[in-house]
């Protein structure tokens, strides 16, 4: 624990040092990215001790704060989600201090200093043990993280973005705070270690609560409205720490409800499994229908934590079932994907911001051609989208994987229900898959492939090594993850006997039944690896010698061939869009060509999201009109003010006294 709350003292200590010089860009960028690099690498070792040798390390002192304590834990379910935080957050630190140089003109310490911030209210969330002390860092995260949304202030978008965010954010801390409030009361304190026995009805609320509270952080269908204006308002580092990371904390959150209300009944099970698979589909047919790259990839956080959420459905269905086949899957599977997503998904959004960064758009249809002029980029882009696609041999495919084991295991001898699991699970999962491969290759091949489709791609250039270096850092984990997966399976025997209420040797057992199926996955990966290296070698050897020619693609008869002849990213999604409008409601608009000599003419197409159009849209509208009631209470006159607290501190005095 020394380590951890050592590197919490450098994040803190270069952050102020970052703020204090942040006028001098370069040494604002050094100090913040150098702390947030080293208090990252140190804070993590305990979390990897803890994996290894399965021993929990606490750290508790005297907080003078009402029902607050200074408690802080690392057991092996915080490890699983400090390696992550820590880990992609140091990567993003060195790309980000080259990122924000191109924001030189204004003051780079604060969003260092906040960036800092936002790591050391994440690390607090997963490792504190008292409510209130909780709530404080989740505090601490969400105003962080509000801050660097907000960086490019200037911009109505980001404004927008920054004032979403923030409401929602407090919407789910509001539910969080009766929550704690709930089983605070029922248990006489805020100590996690004194926060269990409830009554069913009781432990039925709380869990309702904490599926709002932690599910708006998560992103879940329909709590995620914040998610795809936020994310692509940040700047790209934050994005992907923001993606990677800080929303699953929403996801600890849930976890670490289920560990303190004891046996769960079967409607919490379904209800993962049911949200989880609306926010996949969801999730990703929205992100099919973007045409801005940040904002697509946003869309596909809230699909790959609806893949998270089945998996933790499918192994609290194995703990009402009593199935250890089904616990230890579904949860090593949905823990695992926690751990997959963080690195692919942080690799998407740095490739993202190289191309932002290096065309300065990230609108669809204004690129095309990349891969001649940012190669790297190009291929580091490719191996995360081969891995969020689910695609072997990289890790996004072991993840998912595993939960489609347990529930294609589980199904033979469980009866009727347990058809009905794989049934739901493994077509959700197939479906999100095929379209996410669909997305992606929409993505790819509309901002890398072809002509550029504007003078910003046409003048396009690479990334600074910098930004390059941690993005080849992440895509070689999506390699490695997939090849060593059998190993890490294995360090889930620490992590699960915190969640499964079961013996541990059912536990081993499964685990390392599920580790040697894998190693079958790894070795013909390797085979598959080894061949293509071979048969590239082959055609080396075989053309190496001979003239090479360039020649236009068949043009369709067209003799100069241009970019508007190109699919756009809209006429390459439109046969799936239009497949599934029920659920896209896509309002399209045409202007059509006119005359022998016709003018320009147009296409244009927006899928508004459909929580935000028929949900929140009206309520907000609703609850604008009932405040504009109330505007006569807003005289202007600061004694008017002074006397409406002194009433609400006079009445709240009676109360008390009564």
């Amino acid at each position: 624990m020394s380590f951890f709350m050592l590197g919490m003292l450098i994040l803190l200590a270069g952050g102020f040092v970052s703020l204090c010089v942040g006028r001098r860009p370069v040494p604002a960028s050094l100090f913040g990215s150098a702390s947030a690099v080293a208090g990252s690498l140190l804070a993590v070792i305990p979390s990897f001790q803890v994996l290894i040798r399965g021993v929990s390390e606490s750290w508790q002192t005297d907080w003078t704060v009402p029902f607050g304590s200074f408690y802080v834990q690392i057991d092996a379910l915080s490890a699983v989600f400090l390696i992550p935080i820590f880990g992609l957050s140091a990567v993003a630190a060195v790309y980000g201090a080259t990122y924000l140089l191109a924001y030189r003109e204004k003051n780079l310490g604060i969003p260092w200093f906040f960036y800092n911030l936002l790591l050391i209210g994440m690390a607090l969330v997963v490792v504190a043990r008292n409510g209130l002390l909780f709530l404080v860092a989740w505090e601490i995260m969400s105003l962080s993280s509000f801050v660097l949304v907000t960086f490019e202030y200037e911009r109505p978008m980001v404004r927008q973005a920054g004032l979403i965010y923030l409401i929602a954010m407090h919407i789910g801390t509001a539910f969080l705070l009766v929550f704690f409030i709930v089983m605070g009361h029922q248990a006489g304190s805020l100590d996690f270690t004194k926060l269990s026995g409830t009554s069913s009805s009781v432990a039925n609320l709380l869990f309702l609560l904490a599926i709002i509270g932690f599910g708006t952080k998560a992103g879940f269908m329909p709590l995620h409205v914040w998610l795809p204006y936020a994310h692509p308002a940040a700047p790209s580092h934050v994005s992907a720490v923001m993606s990677g990371v800080m929303i699953k904390t929403g996801i600890y959150g849930i976890v670490r409800t289920i560990t303190l209300l004891g046996t769960p009944p079967a409607w919490w099970c379904w209800l993962l499994i049911l949200i989880g698979v609306s926010s996949g589909i969801l999730g990703v047919l929205f992100a099919l229908a973007q045409h801005d790259l940040k904002r697509l990839l946003a869309y596909h956080s809230v699909e790959n934590i609806g893949i998270i959420t089945i998996g933790l459905g499918v192994g609290l269905l194995g703990i009402h079932r009593n199935s250890p086949l089904l616990a230890v899957l579904g949860f090593t599977g949905g823990l695992f994907h926690v751990l997959n997503h963080a690195v692919f998904k942080g690799l998407l959004f740095l490739g993202a911001g190289a191309v932002l960064h290096g065309s300065g758009t990230g609108q669809l249809d204004r690129l095309g051609g990349l891969l001649k002029r940012m190669p790297w980029t190009a291929f580091f882009f490719l191996v995360g989208a081969i891995a969020i696609s689910g695609l072997p041999p990289l890790n996004g495919f072991v993840s998912e994987f595993l939960i489609y084991l347990g529930v294609f295991k589980n199904a033979p001898g469980g009866g009727l229900a347990s058809a009905v699991v794989a049934l739901m699970v493994a077509g959700s999962l197939s479906l999100i898959g095929g379209l996410a491969l669909a997305c992606f290759a929409k993505a790819f091949g509309i901002v890398f492939l072809g002509l550029p489709r504007s003078p910003l791609a046409q003048h396009a250039h690479e990334a600074d090594w910098t930004m390059r270096f941690s993005m080849a850092v992440l895509a070689a984990l999506c390699l490695l993850l997939g090849i060593f997966s059998p190993a890490v399976v294995l360090v889930f025997q620490h992590v699960l006997p915190e969640i499964i209420p079961f013996d541990v040797s059912p536990i081993q057992k499964e685990l390392e039944s599920a580790s040697a199926i894998l190693q079958h996955f790894v070795f013909a990966s390797l085979l598959l690896l080894a061949l293509t290296g071979a048969f590239t070698v082959l055609r080396k050897l075989l053309l190496g010698k001979r003239s090479v020619r360039q020649a236009v693609t068949w043009d369709c008869g067209y003799a100069q061939p241009d970019a508007r002849m190109q699919y756009t990213a809209t006429s390459f999604a439109q046969p799936l869009t239009d497949l599934f409008r029920i659920f896209l409601r896509t309002r399209k608009t045409i202007s059509l060509p006119e005359g022998l000599f016709p003018a320009d003419s147009s296409f244009h197409t927006e899928s508004s999201d459909i929580s935000e159009r028929y949900l929140y849209a009206p309520v907000f509208q609703w609850v604008g009109l009932l405040l504009s009631k109330l505007q006569w209470l807003q005289h202007g006159r600061l004694q008017i003010y002074i006397l409406y607290i002194v009433l609400v501190l006079w009445t709240l005095l009676i109360w008390k006294l009564m």
